[in-house]
């Protein structure tokens, strides 16, 4: 059994490798189990870490440094990658309102850790620990320890006060939420509210009644409105048409327009008329809307095309087809000339067959092609991200500046690549199986060797009482913030109870509840305000643990 001994218990990269490996396997075979709706997935990796420390086991050190970095640099650039196309978009009308209730649940945590820290004589050290479990946010406390490291302090405390209470964090979102339902959610905070996508596409049909436009070219009649909008068909004496900019209008054609709710209205009086049919159902099958024009969706997959405007492509005029939707991440975007393209974008054409045909060989539409991730954008965004995490910055009244650290710098540039890199012509698509198995991958090794590493001393700290506290302090900071921005999102900005629950996930980085509220509550609003709360959410969090160490150690 020598052979056994010296591969699970001396040191070496074979060792280091099975050590971790088995740590994630066992903890995501063990993150599978239900219990009432709540699953706590990936978390188990870090619970087996830590029983593996406490067991004894250990690998050596610049290897756990190096494993525990590279993870958490992976997982928070993939996250930022995927979150960036509709990161800025997300700051609609709805979005700004959850993402200041969302900054308003970081800050009410924070100051309620430093009151607590003061009132309790509890270190900045163990307390930006506590507060990093209490909200369940690992790459909070990576920027924290880079910033005790960077002032000569050792992390170990950080580390082994958010092992102790990240256990409390997953489920005490959950109790607060469970509490929130049964005392004071009311009836009308059930009814399910939705929030206007400033992108998202509308379809109306109009009829030509305005004199005004009479003999006036679509060109003409577009520079009269400031709104965008796309003709996709015209039917004019029983015939379809695609129309272009030079496509006179005549009294009573009919027009099937592609624009944005909001500016509904206003092409009513240009166009005159608004016919009652709602195009938006979802169900409708274009292709039986007449016999002489076919709708299909392709995708681009020509990486040349990545960065590109969809004027400059031409399309219209040189194949006599209409291009009237932009599908990216989920939203259905306006086909503007100006619309810069990603590769993996799916265009709505409306033409011929064969006209349509001759369009799929010009943007490629071969899906295959956009299977393999692209990993040069991949390492180059991690580069550029730990450079602009090594990056000192000076705060008045701070003798040492921060970093934004391995977690803040490629997090931020994967936000930037994944919505302005086509811009400059990089290839940023990855599919969304890629994404997650890269996120999925970072996080697990993170999460294994930060276990790992506080594991040899959560039995001591846990029966030397002090440990107790810490899991008292971390149920105080998680469930106190959430009650009371809970209340102040249904009683001051009304939001529904299920957008109030993903807008507390997402402000908690607590996915687990997430997990929780879809399963208790119908429509997708949870998921919705959850991803437009996340990422700023994250980025507070990160930059708030550093300047904690910074201001009071």
């Amino acid at each position: 059994m020598n052979w056994l001994n010296s591969i699970l218990v001396e040191h070496s990269p074979v060792q280091a490798v099975i050590v971790i490996s088995l740590i994630i396997a066992i903890g995501l075979g063990l993150g599978k189990i239900n219990f009432k709706g709540i699953t706590l997935g990936v978390t188990w990796v870090f619970f087996m870490g830590i029983l593996a420390g406490h067991l004894g086991f250990s690998i050596d050190s610049s290897m756990l440094s190096y494993a525990e970095s590279f993870g958490l640099v992976l997982f928070v650039y993939e996250l930022g990658l995927k979150v960036g196309p509709g990161f800025f978009s997300s700051f609609r009308k709805g979005g700004v309102k959850l993402n200041l209730l969302g900054i308003g649940t970081v800050l009410l945590g924070t100051f309620v850790a430093v009151i607590l820290s003061l009132c309790c004589n509890v270190n900045m050290t163990d307390m930006v620990g506590i507060l990093c479990g209490a909200t369940t946010n690992t790459p909070a406390l990576g920027a924290a320890q880079q910033a005790l490291q960077q002032i000569g302090i050792s992390a170990n405390g950080a580390a082994l006060s958010c092992a102790v209470t990240y256990p409390l964090g997953v489920v005490g979102v959950v109790l607060a939420m469970i509490l929130l339902r049964k005392f004071i959610v009311r009836p009308v905070d059930l009814k399910i509210d939705t929030f206007e996508d400033e992108n998202q596409t509308y379809i109306a049909t109009f009829l030509i009644h305005n004199p005004a436009i009479f003999n006036k070219t679509v060109k003409e009649a577009a520079d009269i409105i400031e709104h965008d909008f796309v003709i996709s068909r015209l039917w004019r004496n029983g015939e379809v048409t695609i129309p272009t900019s030079d496509t006179k209008f005549k009294e009573n054609d009919r027009i099937l327009v592609i624009t944005q709710e909001k500016f509904v209205p206003n092409l009513t009086v240009l166009f005159g008329e608004q016919e009652s049919q709602d195009w938006n159902t979802g169900n409708i099958n274009w292709n039986k809307i007449d016999s002489s024009l076919t709708s299909k969706a392709v995708i681009i997959t020509r990486p040349e095309l990545n960065g590109k405007k969809l004027g400059s492509l031409r399309l219209r005029n040189n194949y006599d087809i209409n291009i009237t939707r932009v599908m990216r991440s989920g939203v259905q975007l306006l086909a503007r000339p100006g619309l810069i393209l990603q590769l993996g974008d799916t265009l709505t054409v409306v033409g011929k067959s064969s006209q349509i045909k001759k369009v799929e060989k010009v943007v490629g539409n071969t899906e295959t092609k956009l299977k393999d991730p692209n990993l040069a954008a991949i390492f180059i965004g991690i580069v550029l991200g730990l450079l602009l995490g090594s990056l000192p910055i000076f705060i008045p009244g701070m003798s040492t500046p921060i970093k934004l650290g391995l977690a803040g710098g490629p997090i931020i540039v994967g936000i930037l690549i994944g919505r302005f890199g086509p811009r400059f012509h990089l290839v940023t698509y990855t599919t969304r199986s890629a994404n997650l198995m890269l996120r999925g991958i970072g996080l697990s090794l993170y999460l294994a060797c930060l276990g790992l590493s506080a594991g040899a001393n959560v039995g001591s700290t846990l029966t030397s009482g002090e440990g107790w506290i810490w899991i008292l302090l971390g149920f105080i900071i998680t469930i106190i913030p959430v009650i009371i921005m809970g209340v102040v999102s249904m009683r001051i900005t009304h939001l529904d109870f299920g957008a109030t629950c993903g807008m507390l996930c997402g402000s908690m980085a607590n996915p687990m509840a997430l997990t929780y509220t879809n399963t208790a509550i119908e429509g997708d609003n949870p998921s919705v305000s959850y991803a437009t709360v996340y990422p700023l959410a994250m980025f507070a969090r990160v930059v708030i643990a550093q300047i904690l160490v910074m201001l009071f150690l």
